[in-house]
């Protein structure tokens, strides 16, 4: 599976955040806990032939002393196992009875493998195999006494399968953990850039409308009062709506649910209601709806808010004076166009740049559609711009 660059530091993010979350103190415990109490059987046995073999006694006791050599396994699992190997081995080779000694290596060899140190392991196990069975020949002289360290070390090879199922478990979990916390960056990522673009969008369109109805009061505030008070209705009602949508976003980012009230998102209906803004402002805007059927909401408010932010851009700095907006459909797309008459392009330039034109191919895309902003304006215009995005028709049928 290829993660990309985002991606990758993602995953690192939450494998750090794995690696460094807090774990109780009795975890340490439990693995020398349990093997020493598993171990105290063998010790009551040896204390009970202590007479006739001092030293198998000794042999008991340091192994049961290696079962606290586990607290340090999470730090440095390969020396541990290692150590207690040493530790141990005498008491396997010697002693009699069941191989209660060979608990504390048991869980040291599991322990090992699973944390990544598995040449440790199969070290002190190859060791083990061969020392075990010399130094119960040497110290018993007896032949069949080699064979109890054989068994042992057998048992132990296969606690290392354990080991790596475990392991092999725990990867996949930690895989899991990763890939969860990813998605849900991935998921804040792209609600924060979606976010981002409605803000734009709408702060974008209010105050340069707002800026326009302002200029356009203040130089008819004496000769034509009747204007300037129409651009002062203008800016309450632009200011209104905006404030209106901003309350939307804001609320919805307030909000710990999915359920929480917002204002209606914006539609084509809504589309004349722009567009005579614009012509108050004194801009030639002619609209033209030749859809034949009804887009679902996710593309009326990417065509409401392309329209809108390039209506905004034409606004601001195409210094037009006539704009054609376009809405029409074919078999297969939904088809949006803004042209305008004003400079165009600056020469060198084949498409405009900034985060208006950005948020637009963003939202045409995000639909599976195709954005373009092109040199030429409307039917007869020498200069210009020409905005079109295509949006796929969604039908029931439709994925």
């Amino acid at each position: 599976m290829a993660w990309t660059a985002d991606e990758q530091a993602r995953l690192s993010r939450a494998e750090r955040g794995w690696a460094n979350r807090p774990r109780p103190p009795a975890a340490r415990w439990f693995p020398v806990i349990l093997s020493a109490i598993i171990q105290v059987p063998g010790v009551i046995i040896a204390l009970h032939d202590a007479r006739q073999d001092a030293l198998s006694l000794v042999f008991v006791l340091v192994a049961f002393a290696a079962s606290f050599v586990l607290l340090a396994a999470r730090e440095h699992p390969g020396v541990v196992v290692a150590v207690i190997g040493l530790l141990c081995a005498p008491a396997i080779a010697v002693s009699a009875g069941p191989p209660f000694a060979a608990v504390p290596l048991a869980l040291a060899v599991v322990s090992a493998v699973v944390r990544g140190a598995r040449v440790w392991a199969w070290g002190t196990l190859a060791g083990l195999a061969v020392l075990g069975p010399l130094a119960a020949y040497l110290l018993s002289a007896q032949p069949t006494a080699s064979i109890r360290p054989l068994i042992v070390a057998l048992i132990l090879l296969l606690l290392v399968g354990v080991g790596e199922a475990i392991r092999n478990r725990r990867d996949r979990y930690r895989e899991l953990s990763r890939t969860i916390a990813a998605r849900r960056e991935s998921a804040a990522e792209a609600e924060r850039l979606r976010i981002a673009r409605e803000l734009h969008d709408v702060l974008a369109h209010s105050l340069s409308q707002i800026s326009v109805q302002a200029g356009v009061g203040l130089h008819l505030f004496d000769s034509r009062p009747e204007k300037a008070r129409e651009s002062l209705e203008a800016i309450k009602a632009t200011s209104s709506q905006a404030l209106e949508e901003v309350r939307g976003v804001l609320g919805f980012l307030r909000s710990e649910g999915d359920g929480a009230a917002r204002a209606p998102e914006p539609d084509i209906d809504r589309i004349p209601s722009l567009v005579e803004t614009y012509q108050r402002a004194g801009l030639d805007v002619r609209y033209d709806n030749v859809l034949t059927s009804v887009p679902a909401p996710a593309i009326q408010l990417a065509i409401y808010r392309i329209v809108q932010e390039s209506l905004t851009n034409v606004g601001r700095h195409a210094q037009a004076s006539t704009v054609h907006v376009s809405l029409g459909q074919d078999d297969r797309d939904y088809i949006v166009s803004v042209a305008d008459d004003g400079r165009g392009l600056p020469e060198g330039i084949e498409e405009p740049g900034g985060k208006g034109v950005l948020g637009m191919r963003e939202r045409a895309e995000l639909l599976g559609g195709r954005f373009e902003a092109v040199p030429g304006g409307p039917a007869g215009a020498t200069r210009g711009v020409t905005v079109t995005a295509r949006i796929p028709i969604r039908t029931a049928a439709t994925p």
